[in-house]
Order: structure tokens, then C-alpha cells, then sequence
């Protein structure tokens, strides 16, 4: 199955400059319709009001962590299907297997670049 270039991304960090970036990775790989949340709590109003097709967060976020927000999204019937790749400075194993547990769709460790970025997503989505 062909995967939707053009379905929306939503990506959570409360770092506006990882934002940045996360936008101009997504923008090299050929992704334009990217949305944008600066926590948790403001992610899930964005995927409860939007029609969002995958979610990139960062963990370290307050007052709602990464890890909450995937809880949450896991937790709702609308939202449990998409696909949700964490991002974190932390590579601490006890992490990746909270986040596994939490069913994250994937995971990547800071600092990363647009190859990993895409080995990422298309172990998520399938090729593109």
C-alpha cells in the first residue's frame, strides 16, 4: 500500500526549535501537511479536532508527557490506530520498554537526521 504523502503529521515537543527541524526533516522527505502541538494536552485537542494520519512527539514535555499523550491515544477508539513514533534524548532501556508497552509504533533517540528520520517511518508506514 502506497503511503499518503499528503496525510496530515502532528508533531508534539515544547522545544519550538525541534519543531522546526522535525518540520524541515518531514518537508525533505516529501511530507507537507504538518501540524504542530507544544505539549500533550494540546496534541490530543489537535487529533480530536483534526483528521491526523501519524504522530511524532517528543517524551520530555510538560505538563502532559509523550509517554501521556501515547497512553491516551492508545487508550481513545478514534486515535488508537495511528501511528506513533516517540522521540527522546533518553535511550535509557527502561524507556524503550515503557514506550514499547504503551505501544508505541517506534522510537527514536536524539540527536537524529532525515535517513534515520525516514528508516523510522517507513519501518511504521512501508516504503515511500
Amino acid at each position: 500500500m502506497a503511503v499518503d504523502m499528503n496525510m496530515s503529521v502532528l508533531i508534539v515537543d515544547d522545544y519550538k526549535t525541534m519543531l522546526r527541524i522535525l518540520r524541515n526533516l518531514l518537508k525533505q522527505l516529501n511530507f507537507n501537511n504538518i501540524e504542530e502541538a507544544t505539549d500533550g494536552s494540546m496534541a490530543l485537542d489537535v487529533l480530536r479536532s483534526n483528521n491526523i494520519g501519524m504522530v511524532i512527539s517528543d517524551w520530555n514535555m510538560e505538563p502532559m508527557t509523550g509517554i501521556q499523550l501515547l497512553r491516551e491515544v492508545r487508550g481513545d477508539d478514534k486515535l488508537k490506530h495511528l501511528p506513533f513514533i516517540m522521540i527522546t534524548a533518553e535511550s535509557k532501556s527502561e524507556n524503550v520498554i515503557a514506550a514499547k508497552e504503551a505501544g508505541v509504533s517506534n522510537y527514536i533517540v536524539k540527536p537524529f537526521n532525515a535517513e534515520t528520520l525516514k528508516s523510522k517511518l517507513v519501518s511504521v508506514l512501508g516504503e515511500f
